[in-house]
């Protein structure tokens, strides 16, 4: 299935009645242009029905983009705009919504005198009534430009608007309660409604019927086939495939038969303590090419962890992993291959991020199919078999996670910072993490703001686009934690230390 959007954006331009119309018809047309030499036109759609002057202007133009299969919009400000019905649009728009303004320019349109567009302050008017009527839309940092630099404006809405949209047909799809002492990763669904996300909670009974129901299923050697294709040499468990595949095959028909009206899914799944007494295996390989196929799976039924991994692969266009915020790194590994060798990390900058063996082979320098080691203290080695290990691949990271609070308050994190090319001489699916003023991040965010040891991770620095999303979302700007610089001080760190 494919469990991405696609997003088409309508760009519908705004004139004020009192200013010349053409200014907006021609600096649209000149968008559209601007933005097709340098990015892919479909991604855009130009409204050509009207000029938005008035609210019935605007209710012919929803009707047109509507037609055109537009799922996201772009209010451009051509002149200064006419507020009410340029509000109205996007009220009435269902789809996410952003707002940019024309750049004055002397040498087109008349110039200053009868080519002078003033959507600079009709930015401010746009913005006081979108507040007004409870409108939420994206405005860039600096929304007012020349075609060029507006087309790069809606190319930065592209991925928010996929998320937002996303957001509002995502089903998640959880299995059995939460293991004994998990109370972090508590999970209120209100909020989870009021993002528009539908929630769906079984039992793990109901999820082991299914499996037990797909025993013998035909397809099951064509995906052992698959599996044995992608692990290559490091299939150090052969014995276990087919009932990992057997699991594969159970969940991805559970998606198929429960998604209802929704679009898209994600998963968060039981893994202990009884899944490996009962199932006989750990699904720790199978969430990993679930995830790598764009359904994200999180470990130990964390619903937010799901969401949080389900935003991260739309913004990234890719897969996405969920780890413990687990380890110290040792001082003698640190002095011995980090400490001047990679940039200026203190050994306080750097951590360990680490699970079981969840992450996508193609995140994993490289990968052996083994047994789950801390399970295996108390258990059978033979019913841990199904975990995928390796050293995470080097390279930019984001480190973030979406949570609703134990009093369903939304709260959020994202930093940024990197893998590092260093051996991690330990086991399951993990890396050495690099981030800047980590130790205070980790104080003063982290535990401060009592998040789960659980951060969903993006390969490659998105931090501007998922603070964004969070922001149209509805999570409050002051709960948006960020690792601060060096000399840039917490809220709750004591000055005097």
């Amino acid at each position: 299935m494919i469990n991405k959007p696609n997003v088409k954006i309508g760009i519908v331009a705004v004139s004020r009645d009192c200013f010349p119309e053409s200014l907006s018809v021609n600096r649209r047309k000149a968008l559209v242009e601007a933005y097709s030499k340098k990015y892919d036109a479909a991604d855009i759609y130009e409204c050509p029905v009207c000029i938005v002057e008035s609210e019935i202007h605007m209710v012919q133009a929803l009707e047109d983009i509507k037609k055109a299969g537009c799922n996201a919009l772009c209010v451009y400000l051509g002149n200064f705009g006419p507020e009410i019905a340029e509000t109205l649009l996007a009220k009435h728009f269902d789809g996410p919504v952003m707002f940019c303004a024309a750049a004055e320019e002397t040498s087109k349109n008349g110039g200053l005198i009868q080519g002078r567009g003033d959507a600079y302050c009709g930015m401010l008017n746009a913005s006081y009534n979108l507040k007004l009527r409870n409108v939420k839309a994206y405005i860039p940092e600096y929304p007012v430009g020349t075609a060029e630099q507006c087309a790069d404006m809606i190319n930065e809405f592209v991925p928010i608007a996929k998320a937002v949209y996303a957001l509002n047909h995502l089903k998640i799809i959880s299995f059995g309660p939460r293991p004994l002492n998990f109370l972090a990763c508590n999970a209120p669904i209100k909020q989870l409604y009021n993002l528009g996300v539908e929630i769906e909670e079984n039992s793990e009974l109901d999820l082991f019927e299914a499996f037990n129901k797909h025993a013998g299923d035909s397809r099951i050697p064509g995906v052992v086939a698959d599996m044995e294709k992608e692990l290559g040499a490091g299939n150090k468990k052969p014995e276990i495939l087919e009932k990992l595949a057997q699991y594969e095959l159970t969940l991805l028909d559970w998606v198929e038969a429960h998604k209802g009206y929704r679009e898209f899914v994600a998963i968060a799944g039981k893994c202990w303590p009884a899944f490996q007494t009962q199932f006989g295996f750990v699904p720790c390989y199978v969430n990993s090419r679930l995830t790598k196929m764009g359904i994200p799976v999180s470990c130990e039924v964390d619903i937010y962890g799901a969401l949080s991994e389900f935003i991260g692969t739309v913004v990234s266009d890719d897969a996405v992993t969920l780890l413990d915020i687990n380890n110290t790194v040792p001082q003698d590994i640190y002095d011995e291959d980090i400490k001047g060798k990679h940039g200026k990390y203190t050994l306080k900058d750097t951590f360990m991020g680490f699970h079981c063996g969840n992450t996508a082979s193609s995140k994993l320098s490289f990968c052996e199919m083994k047994y789950q080691m801390i399970m295996a203290r108390s258990l059978p080695v033979e019913v841990t078999n199904g975990t995928l290990e390796g050293d995470i691949v080097p390279g930019d990271i984001t480190f973030f996670r979406l949570q609703s609070t134990a009093d369903a308050k939304l709260r959020a994190y994202i930093a940024q910072g990197e893998v590092l090319p260093v051996a991690t001489r330990s086991f399951g699916a993990i890396g050495i993490f690099a981030i800047p003023e980590m130790g205070r991040f980790y104080r003063h965010v982290l535990i401060e703001g009592n998040y789960p040891h659980h951060g969903a991770v993006a390969f490659g620095h998105f931090g501007k686009q998922l603070y964004e999303v969070f922001k149209y979302i509805g999570v409050d700007v002051s709960e948006i934690g960020y690792n601060q610089p060096a000399g840039v001080r917490y809220p709750t760190e004591n000055p005097f230390a």
